[in-house]
């Protein structure tokens, strides 16, 4: 099932798209795409609905980010070999983990906003991982017995804020806007294998990722497993997973950083796009 959530800022109805492309408003079966209702009774609920009998939402109404009241934002650093090679990096021998701000959390079309003095905003296309039951400390060979589904994440970064401001690397990843989730939650019965996926992102129509999943240095199974044994996972939390080689830090012989006026287009194989505008801040 494709799930996402339609409507003006914080008056998102849940929906589904449905096999004729049009999409379908859940509001009448579950509360939300969120919380209980990623639970495997939850998704089984609307895997029973006829959605041909649904209400039609129309085809251009916003799409909001497809997983309502995240609870974490969890990402996992330098987690492709070939990106880390492009920064010069070693290859970790644990995953790295940070946090995103859930106040980053946007639509995949809203508008990404340039924060106050920033110097060096990049762009990250990451496949995300949406946690449908809860976790903890449990083993890789049952991890995806945990998983929900996945989605797109632009992991939108402030180089600058993130490596040459001090501590850890949050400050550089949580400014509002910072994460455009979506467009759908794709189910993972509709993803057989997460770790043969294309990816993509261009900006201004030149594309500077191209790769694949299969470049993970730390795959879908052993990132729930690990983060599991340090917190634990509940529905509707979300852990983004590395992005592959092409972001602007690591362009030769000059990075390459997001201005006003960019635009950004990304996807990943069976999983939609998105589409952002950049903007400077303003008051």
């Amino acid at each position: 099932m494709k799930l996402l959530r339609v409507g003006p800022k914080g008056s998102e109805k849940p929906a589904i798209l449905a096999k004729d492309g049009t999409i379908r408003d859940l509001s009448g079966v579950v509360p939300d795409i969120g919380g209980t209702t990623l639970l495997p009774e939850g998704l089984a609920r609307i895997a029973s609905t006829d959605i041909d009998l649904l209400p039609k939402l129309e085809a251009s109404e916003r799409i909001g980010p497809c997983v309502a009241d995240v609870g974490k934002f969890i990402c996992i650093g330098l987690n492709y070999a070939d990106h880390a090679a492009e920064t010069g990096a070693p290859i970790p021998e644990e995953p790295i983990i940070f946090m995103k701000a859930t106040s980053a959390i946007i639509g995949p079309n809203d508008d990404v906003i340039i924060p106050k003095n920033a110097l060096k905003p990049d762009w990250e296309v990451e496949l995300a991982i949406v946690i449908g039951k809860e976790a903890r400390y449990v083993e890789e060979a049952e991890a995806l017995d945990h998983v929900a589904g996945y989605c797109v994440c632009n992991d939108v970064s402030e180089r600058h804020f993130q490596t040459e401001r001090g501590g850890t690397w949050d400050k550089g990843k949580g400014a509002d806007t910072f994460g455009p989730i979506g467009p759908w939650l794709v189910t993972k019965d509709e993803v057989p294998d997460p770790q043969n996926l294309s990816m993509w992102l261009e900006v201004d129509g030149k594309r500077y990722q191209d790769g694949s999943t299969k470049t993970m240095i730390f795959g879908v199974e052993k990132v729930v497993s690990y983060v599991s044994q340090f917190m634990s996972l509940q529905p509707g939390d979300i852990i983004t997973t590395g992005t592959p080689p092409g972001v602007g830090m690591g362009i030769k012989p000059e990075p390459v950083w997001l201005k006003p006026g960019n635009v950004m287009h990304l996807g990943i194989e069976g999983l939609g796009e998105q589409r952002q505008n950049v903007r400077a801040y303003s008051a």
